[in-house]
């Protein structure tokens, strides 16, 4: 049985102020419906996401600004920070975590810049909204194995797909200068190496260790 997470309940002081926030973002407005005035639930959306994020009066028990360590993942990390910081969200610097794996709770272990090698999963940036809850952006280009139908492939928006087809480009070019010739059969090798990168079944037509 297929289990699902599409919702995340934030807990807010001000509802008003975190509609404001939120939408302003560029998040999708969803639903704001109040049977009372002792209870009301906004829905909101972050562009490309499955999962949309629910706050209001009467929805948690939890204090305003206790939820912490809530993820978005994002194709260009310094693209997204750019976009955060014309929006008013006042991100944090781009860090990746001294580790090297994922990253240590709070501030703890993070350097300064994107993970070296720009590997995926390796990047990161964090800010709050203004009741405190704190959010955090990944930069995730290649998905490790099974974690991604091939079969099912999507890309949740139109950046991400112009972010892929830059780096099935780039690709293609290294795989054009191996063989020594141009592909005539581009459209096809593109294809196979996006839904690849994705799946993270490994590398696309003609890349492998002889290719």
């Amino acid at each position: 049985m297929d289990m699902k997470l599409e919702v995340v309940v934030v807990p807010v002081a001000d509802v008003d102020r975190a509609k404001e926030f939120y939408t302003g973002l560029g998040w999708r407005l969803d639903a704001d419906v109040a049977t009372d005035d002792t209870f009301r639930v906004v829905q909101v959306t972050p562009p490309g996401s499955p999962a949309s994020v629910i706050f209001g009066t009467s929805v948690t028990a939890q204090e305003p600004g206790t939820a912490q360590g809530l993820h978005l993942i994002v194709g260009d990390i310094e693209a997204a920070r750019d976009e955060l910081k014309r929006l008013g969200a006042d991100p944090s610097e781009v860090f990746h975590d001294a580790g090297g794996v994922f990253h240590h709770a709070g501030t703890d272990a993070r350097v300064s810049g994107p993970d070296p090698q720009r590997g995926s999963y390796g990047s990161f940036l964090s800010f709050s909204d203004p009741d405190g809850n704190g959010w955090l952006l990944q930069e995730i280009t290649t998905r490790l194995p099974g974690r991604v139908d091939p079969s099912a492939t999507t890309f949740a928006s139109t950046a991400d797909l112009a972010a892929a087809l830059r780096r099935a480009a780039a690709a293609h070019g290294e795989h054009e200068a191996r063989i020594g010739a141009e592909d005539p059969d581009w459209p096809a090798w593109y294809a196979d190496h996006m839904v690849r990168e994705q799946a993270g079944t490994g590398a696309g037509a003609g890349e492998g260790a002889n290719g």
